[in-house]
Parts: C-alpha cells; structure tokens; sequence
C-alpha cells in the first residue's frame, strides 16, 4: 500500500472519528447527565379480612367486626440508588406490627430478595378500625378460640402478603427521580389535658403536637408522578370503640383521595410521632372522611408546588437501643396498680406473677430505630412504638432541624415511648409494655435520641456540633 493510500486512509478514519464526536455526545453525554439517581419499583394488595374479625385499638370492643367502611391495603416501595443499594418501605393500614411479625416477615423477604434485615422498613397507619394480629393474649381479650384462630390465620395471610408485596417491589425498578416538601394539618390535636385529677385523655389545644405534612414525590423520568409517600403525626383514632366498620381511618381516606386526584399513582401514609395527639374532632366517621379528604388535598397541594430535589446515594442504617427500665417497685406498689385502671393493672398483674414465681424482671427493653439517609438532601428517622410528639423537637436538637422526616410506630410497637417529661407528669402514655414487663425509666429519652444521632452520623448526615 502506498503512502499515500494509508495517509489518506488514516485522514478519513480521523474525520469520521470527528463526525462521531461532534455528533454523539448531544445524545450519549446528556443521557449521562440527565439519567435519574433512582430507580423505584411499588406493588400493593388488598388485606382486608375475608370474614368478621375482632379489631385491634379499643378494649372496650367484645365482639367481631360488622362490615367493611373502606378496603385496607398494604403498600411497598422499592428503591435503589445510582450504585446499586437497595431498600424497600412496607406501609400497612393495620395497627402495627410486634417485634415477633415484623422479624419473620423481615427474615422471609430476606430469604427471598436477598435484602438485608436494615434494608426493610415497616410503617403501620395505626388505623383502630383494623384487624386484630399476631400472637396475642386470648385471656387478656377475651378472644372465643373461633375468633382466636381467625385472627391468627389472617396474621399467617398478611404475613404472607407482604413479603410477596416486597419481591413484586423489587421486580418493579424502573429510573425515577424523587422530590419532597413539607405541608401542614390542622386536624392533630394534643390529647393530654391537665386537670385536677392528674393527666387525662381529652383536648389540649395548647400542648405541643407536630402539625408538619412530609410529602415524597416519585415521578418518571419524563414528570409523571408514580407514587406519593406523606406523613402525619397523629392518632389514627378518628372512629372510636363504637365503631365496628372496618377502614383505615382519616390516614385511609387521604391515601383515597391522593389517589382519586392523581389517577394510576400509588399513595403511602407513613405515620408520624402522635403518640399523645388525636384527630380533633373524633368519634363519627363524617369525621374521619373529612380528615382524610383535607390531609389529601394539603399532600395534592405540596405536590403541586416547588418541591426540593432528593439525590443519592442511599444510606440505611438499623439497630436497637436497650432502653432503661423502672425498677420493679414495692410489693405494696405493685399491687396498686394491679388494682388500677385497665392500662396500667395488666403490667401490675404480670409483675405480681413474677414476683410470685421468682421470675426476674427484665430491666431493658430493645426498642428499634432506623435511619435513611438520601445523599445530602433527606433523613428520614423511623423510630418504634407509639412515639410521642416532643421527640420530634428533641431529635431536631440532636441532629438538625433541615431536611428530616420523623415517622414513628416503625418495626415494633411495643407500647408507649414517652419522653422523661412525659413520664414525669404522668398520663396515659406513661403505661409502660403492652405485652411484656415494664415501665419505660426518665432516662429511655436520652438512650433513644443517642442512637438516633449515632445512626444519623453513621449514615452521612451532617450534625450540629
């Protein structure tokens, strides 16, 4: 070959080289730059029980449901960020899930997912009007055993439902990019009113309660919203024990609304710290609709507004705190409270039969605590059992008030988690283990905020000094 053929030859495959240049990184560098961080699956299924059930949130009820007011769901958000790290959010509008449930549904999706335990978070709407589950006390609820052994198999179906709800989840992923901001509510009223009697359970309109509506846009690449997960820190207690209807309560009718606004879009409630906060007004289920109906049109509000942009990467981080006990008090004590009101005699009774037996009596109690971190832009803590509202003032101190999302009730509700004031002034929320023995001690408060700014720092966020 000559040199000229090769010089020529050696020209235009530099030419041709410059032609491709020139014209592809239009297309192949902005696919770079414009590819989403995120890629999000979801999936849902009904579980409302197939037949009458006894319900979960009034001791007061003694016999099974009577109809459906609204379908329950359960709902799951699968994420993963840009390096492959992966996480799935599990909503459910039930009561909440015991240590017991949660971890074999948890040890289920692991085995079939290959997820870690940390990378799973279960958030229940805390609904009252809600099933009974798990394996519960039937002297304690004076359950028949036809209607022990229905709520059992409905516990063994939801189990089931949910770690099929995380694998579809999964199989979902499709790119998407994720937004949120921050509404508010006007329904969250304090419940803990100060009279001459101690605290009792009524309407404070003074006391502290978080009113903030966290709202979480997922949209496709092109802008068309796919789900919605939103927030709110109160009791889902809008109907009461006079109610025998199932339904998700207002958390229920919000998702409803979300969805009949945005048609084809999946809504999440992930329920807040309103563990001493109730809808205001109560007791009627006009009510409980019209509740549902505001807080899904503030969620459609924010949704519509300028929302902030959330960036990778993921970071999950999960772990218990042992969180101080009271010590066992006297005998003489003991046995007034097993002689007190209904939710303070059953730990007083549980405790006279240890001490009766010989049994020791625990001094900790394990209470969960998860932390997501995405990128620099949100934290969103998950805190277990019924939280109570001045948390969320304590963990902002702890962590920094920007860009965070409190939720509570997540992983266990094991009962009440009060804060040392709380249980300095006494009240309700001061009741202690629902199903095991105890009473929270003034310092579970600093043992709970440590962990959760130990997990934060582990996870990247930037705390104050």
């Amino acid at each position: 070959m000559s040199a000229w053929i090769e010089t020529t030859i050696r020209s235009l495959a530099v030419a041709s080289t410059l032609v491709v240049l020139t014209v592809m990184p239009a297309t192949c560098i902005a696919d770079d730059d414009t590819k989403p961080p995120w890629r999000v699956g979801l999936a849902n299924v009904q579980i409302t029980p197939e037949e009458p059930i006894h319900m979960a949130g009034y001791a007061s009820r003694k016999k099974p449901s009577e109809g459906v007011l609204a379908d329950l769901y359960a709902k799951a958000m699968a994420i993963e960020d840009a390096a492959g790290q992966r996480a799935v959010l599990i909503t459910a509008d039930v009561i909440g899930f015991r240590v017991l449930l949660a971890e074999t549904i948890c040890h289920d999706i692991t085995d079939k997912t290959g997820l870690k335990r940390h990378e799973i978070l279960l958030c229940p709407s805390h609904t009252h009007t809600g099933p009974m589950m798990g394996m519960i006390d039937p002297v304690r609820y004076g359950l028949p055993p036809d209607g022990l052994a229905r709520v059992h198999a409905y516990t063994k179906r939801l189990q089931r439902q949910i770690v099929d709800l995380a694998v579809r989840a999964l199989a979902d992923l499709k790119p998407a990019k994720l937004s949120w901001g921050i509404g508010t509510s006007n329904l969250v009223m304090n419940r803990r009113e100060f009279t001459e009697r101690g605290v009792e359970l009524a309407v404070n309109p003074r006391g502290y309660a978080d009113r903030s509506v966290p709202v979480l846009r997922v949209e496709s690449p092109d802008g068309n919203l796919r789900a919605v997960v939103f927030g709110c820190a109160c009791h889902n207690t809008t109907l009461t024990g006079e109610h025998y209807e199932l339904s998700g309560d207002y958390a229920g009718f919000a998702q409803q609304h979300v969805q009949q606004e945005h048609p084809g879009v999946q809504a999440m409630f992930m329920i807040g710290c309103g563990g001493d906060a109730n809808p205001y007004p109560r007791g009627t289920v006009e009510a409980a609709r019209q509740h549902g109906r505001e807080l899904g049109t503030e969620v459609c509000r924010v949704l519509s507004g300028e929302l902030k942009p959330v960036g990778g990467p993921l970071r999950v981080e999960f772990d218990g705190v042992e969180a101080p006990l009271q010590p066992v008090p006297a005998r003489e004590q003991v046995e007034q409270m097993a002689k007190g009101p209904s939710y303070i005699a059953y730990n007083g009774q549980r405790m006279l039969e240890a001490l009766d037996n010989h049994q020791p009596l625990p001094t900790h109690h394990r209470v969960p605590v998860a932390v997501w971190q995405f990128g620099k832009d949100l934290t969103l803590v998950g805190l277990s059992g019924e939280t109570v509202s001045e948390y969320v003032p304590l963990i902002e101190k702890a962590i920094g008030p920007r860009r965070l999302w409190i939720a509570g009730y997540c992983n266990d509700v094991f009962g009440y988690l009060p804060t040392a004031k709380i249980l300095k002034e006494g009240g309700y929320e001061t009741r202690g283990l629902f199903n095991e023995i105890g009473l929270f001690s003034v310092e579970t408060e600093a043992a709970v905020v440590g962990k959760v700014r130990q997990l934060a720092q582990k996870a990247g966020r930037e705390l104050p000094e």
